[in-house]
């Protein structure tokens, strides 16, 4: 079932109250992400900074490095100013993630022709799922987002989906308010996404749970997108069998 996270401290939030002093910086516990990798000198001189639309800021963006042990890149960007006003810090860690060069630029190809070649139908695969996550223009990034923003998103998003025909077609099912006939239906269909997570509650991204959150599908279950989770839109597609090609096909067609 689902729990308001506001019944939990939420530490990334409060990391700012407790520290007084601006060149006072927190403890990483997570000794093994990217973050120790960083000079004092870098991560001193970006928290001076606060992305100037949001007023997100570094401690909150590093909140769970300094809560827990176990995270691999331990940082999250609130919305597209933190990569421009922590780009001392984000940049390298993004290359050194990735491996690439600092000149490296974003490319994409969502053409299916481009595929040869599949899985052989004799192949003993059970089933196949491609998924992306998509931001979109405006809105804040989920540990940075305001309420506000992530119900226009959802807003946004259903008049998107009123618009899918055909195989896509489908039904948006918002957390808040919902039927507990359609909420189990979705557990068995492992479609549900909860609240919970410990990481995503210390980076912020479970405030106000669960109001603007919701999943769509389309009729036949092959193709889903979770709005609102850890990324504003996660989009799925799926089938039985390993059809790579009709699988992103689809994938390509919703996007």
């Amino acid at each position: 079932r689902y729990s308001r996270t506001s019944q939990i401290p939420n530490t990334s939030w409060s990391l700012d109250l407790r520290r007084r002093s601006a060149k006072q910086f927190p403890i990483i516990k997570s000794k093994h992400s990217l973050l120790p990798s960083m000079s004092p000198e870098r991560m001193g001189e970006a928290q001076e900074h606060q992305a100037k639309t949001s007023g997100f800021t570094l401690y909150k963006a590093i909140a769970v490095s300094v809560e827990f042990d176990n995270q691999h890149c331990g940082i999250y960007a609130g919305d597209w100013d933190s990569y421009k006003d922590f780009a001392i810090v984000f940049d390298p860690l993004i290359q050194e993630y990735h491996g690439i060069l600092p000149s490296a630029t974003h490319t994409s190809d969502m053409d299916s022709n481009k595929i040869k070649g599949n899985v052989a139908s004799d192949v003993p695969v059970h089933s196949c799922r491609i998924r992306v996550g998509r931001s979109i223009d405006g809105f804040g990034l989920s540990p940075g987002i305001t309420k506000e923003q992530r119900k226009g998103v959802e807003a946004l998003m259903k008049k998107a989906f009123a618009n899918l025909k055909g195989d896509l077609q489908g039904t948006y099912y918002p957390l808040t308010g919902m039927d507990e006939k359609v909420r189990q239906k979705l557990v068995d269909d492992h479609f549900l996404f909860v609240s919970g997570d410990r990481n995503l509650q210390v980076a912020g991204m479970e405030r106000d749970w669960p109001e603007g959150r919701g999943i769509y599908h389309n009729n036949a279950k092959t193709f889903l997108t979770w709005v609102n989770e850890e990324d504003q839109l996660r989009i799925i597609s799926m089938q039985q069998g390993g059809d790579v090609k009709a699988v992103f096909e689809r994938l390509a067609k919703g996007i």
